[in-house]
């Protein structure tokens, strides 16, 4: 049995890390078919509302929610206020990602504490806080890295909690199929973000050095990312449980990234 897809039955969904970037292009892609699109975000209230103002241009509902994620007890009122406003939840988005970028040498307890936070446990939080209002089936659907199983430079602290995070999306696929709730990862490749100019700048690298590696010759962009997450919430997606769809042009099968990307 499959979950309804009628934008008339106001279906709900959370998406986390949601002002900016690749969770901004999910809100306004799945308002496309109506329903309710929870914003959360951590601090910054007028990108927040100006993602706000996409959902409702795209035809669903909107409201915004401040929570950082990072903390625990800021996700679970993310949550309750769902369950109070909604009173269930059909689909979540895990965007909301951070870490240091920094080499194995340079990382500090604080750094792995913070990126275990943000990266792994935000997503277990969110997950089991989720399935519980998932009261008739629902979708959940993480962002990942392709530094959770290839070596980038600069991104071991993060990669190696967002590979935290794929073996979590499975042990959530399998134990909550019987309960008619989907799990399954999307991971991006080289996609023009803010984070990725973060990225750049943080290690001296430039979009020139990468591009050249991707068979499809340019980098992707939040949307693409987002048609795919979308393709995951929809009804075309219901057999497919526990999966990572890869959206990078075809990065991971050309670039070595071992100790540089080129």
């Amino acid at each position: 049995m499959s979950l309804p897809e009628d934008g008339g039955q106001g279906l709900v969904t959370v998406v986390t890390g949601a002002s900016r970037g690749i969770g901004r292009a999910v809100a306004r892609t799945v308002a496309r078919r109506g329903g309710h699109v929870v914003i959360n975000y951590k601090q910054d209230e007028e990108a927040a509302r100006s993602a706000l103002e996409e959902v409702e241009k795209a035809g669903g509902h909107g409201c915004l929610c401040r929570a950082d994620i990072e903390d625990s007890e800021q996700t679970a009122e993310l949550f309750a206020f769902v369950e109070g406003r909604f009173g269930r939840l059909d689909h979540l988005v895990a965007n909301a990602a951070a870490g240091p970028v920094k080499t194995v040498d340079q990382v500090e307890p604080r750094h792995l504490v913070r990126s275990h936070a943000m990266n792994s446990q935000s997503f277990v939080i969110a997950a089991q806080s989720a399935v519980r209002l998932m009261d008739r089936g629902g979708r959940i659907v993480a962002i990942s890295s392709l530094a959770s199983g290839r070596a980038i430079p600069g991104y071991a602290a993060i990669g190696a909690q967002k590979a935290a995070l794929e073996a979590w999306a499975r042990y959530f696929a399998a134990e909550l199929a019987p309960r008619r709730v989907n799990v399954n990862v999307v991971t991006g490749g080289m996609i023009t973000t803010d984070s990725l100019g973060h990225y750049l700048k943080a290690t001296g690298l430039t979009a020139d050095d990468i591009v050249p590696h991707i068979p499809k010759g340019r980098p992707g962009s939040p949307q693409e990312v987002a048609d795919a997450v979308d393709f995951l919430l929809s009804a075309a997606a219901e057999y497919i449980t526990g999966q990572n769809l890869v959206v990078d042009g075809g990065l991971s099968i050309t670039a070595p990234f071992c100790g540089h990307p080129c």
